[in-house]
């Protein structure tokens, strides 16, 4: 990807964010860019294409914030690594993670694909540990990380710090 493309990209992300996508026209991306809303064309078609570089690149960060937890091995680990996943993404990285939150709601897409393998690891995970509902095990600690994700995004009063430790001591890791 060449430095423009970024510039528009990180532009577009930032602004998506804030104002919202429908909110946000091609030109100001290209003004926020600093380059010409022709070139935004040229590299991404419209403005859903910028849109779709977007999600691809969550899509990306997501497979690598979930790697290491598919690859594991180890039942507890599984399930420990799933709960401090949040300790994985930078402070710099929330405006990016904001507007996949954000896009996930403004546009109704479901990012159960997106989440199918970590939930797929947990389940085993859950069933080695002998739980008796070892999917609605995973449902519910998946469910207990996005609204973790979402209060940290938005800077809610909600205390990670403390629920992350909660969780493991619940999961007796």
């Amino acid at each position: 990807m060449t430095e423009k493309q970024e510039k528009i990209l990180m532009a577009a992300l930032q602004l998506f964010a804030q104002e919202g996508y429908h909110a946000t026209s091609t030109s100001k991306v290209a003004r926020a860019a600093g380059v010409s809303e022709g070139l935004i064309f040229r590299h991404f078609k419209n403005k859903e294409g910028l849109m779709q570089a977007i999600l691809d690149e969550g899509e990306s960060r997501f497979k690598s914030l979930f790697a290491d937890i598919v690859l594991e091995t180890e039942p507890k680990e599984v399930i420990r690594k799933t709960i401090t996943i949040l300790h994985k993404v930078d402070v710099s990285e929330y405006d990016f993670w904001k507007l996949q939150f954000k896009l996930k709601w403004e546009l109704e897409i479901n990012g159960d694909k997106k989440m199918e393998p970590l939930k797929m690891a947990l389940v085993h995970a859950f069933s080695k540990l002998a739980y008796e509902s070892p999917e609605q095990e995973a449902d519910l600690l998946l469910v207990f990380i996005d609204g973790i994700a979402s209060a940290m995004l938005k800077g809610s009063q909600l205390d990670a710090d403390k629920l992350i430790p909660f969780l493991l001591k619940k999961y007796d890791l």
